[in-house]
């Protein structure tokens, strides 16, 4: 079967989008992680279908891991399908994702590469793990860890050791290693499951690391500044009393290539 694709990145977090508004591609667990396979694939940290919803939503997100396996919600995934979409002539963008409803825009579009803003849920707690430690659910679970020198981490030996911890159970958890530049800016490395590798970015970690720093640093900032291997996000929100509202992740969403693949 021939299978027409789309590759996008956002910030180098990159993903295989296929238009299956039609419902004309089911493919098996295999079938997405040879398609995501970096020497034997197309290579990706995941593959999304863009396909049909119900009203209210115009159109819904079909998450994969690399691996496979059916994702959580994924951010700068989200973004990159929001783009996707708008090149197909969506015009109007409210999606339904496997954590609920979603809305997002265009803000501007340059060649291949859109920036879009992209709303997230709403974070009800943030729950204090360990010392310099955080535990933050945004649509994905995250443990975002404090750091003074976040390039001297072995991402290889520590993503794992946290990312399979018993105290997370067997589904397990994201690793965030984030250390605070400056005010309002952080730079984020994450380890992510489904992926087990550190990836060049994590939308839905750097949003799970900005509100853990809202509430390690307690200077009440809701705007922040985000710093990855693969290029920089924003993250604002709204935070009254425990809760944080109106969560948003703004960046790039890059077309890379388009293609064939047979399988």
């Amino acid at each position: 079967m021939k299978l027409p694709f789309c590759k996008y990145h956002g910030a180098g977090n990159d993903f295989i989008i296929i238009d299956n508004l039609q419902g004309t591609y089911h493919l098996s667990r295999q079938q997405i992680n040879s398609l995501c396979h970096r020497r034997f694939g197309i290579g990706a940290d995941g593959l999304m279908l863009l396909e049909k919803a119900d009203p209210p939503f115009g159109y819904s997100m079909n998450f994969f891991n690399a691996d496979g396996t059916e994702g959580t919600m994924c951010g700068n995934g989200g973004r990159c399908l929001v783009a996707f979409a708008g090149s197909l002539g969506i015009g109007k963008h409210h999606f339904s994702s496997v954590d609920g409803s979603h809305r997002a825009d265009i803000i501007e579009t340059e060649g291949n590469s859109s920036k879009v803003r992209l709303q997230l849920n709403d974070v009800d707690e943030v729950s204090k793990y360990a010392i310099d430690s955080y535990v933050v659910d945004t649509g994905s679970l995250h443990l975002v860890r404090f750091v003074k020198d976040v390039q001297a981490v072995d991402i290889a030996v520590e993503g794992p050791f946290w990312r399979w911890h018993n105290d997370f159970g067997k589904e397990g958890v994201n690793v965030n290693f984030v250390e605070i530049l400056d005010p309002g800016c952080l730079f984020v490395r994450t380890f992510e499951r489904g992926v087990e590798d550190e990836t060049w970015a994590c939308g839905t970690g750097s949003t799970a690391a900005a509100i853990a720093a809202h509430v390690h640093t307690g200077s009440g900032l809701e705007h922040w500044f985000i710093q990855t291997k693969g290029g920089n996000l924003e993250v604002e929100f709204d935070h009254a009393v425990s809760s944080f509202r109106e969560v948003f992740l703004t960046g790039g969403a890059v077309r890379v290539f388009e293609g064939v693949a047979e399988i």
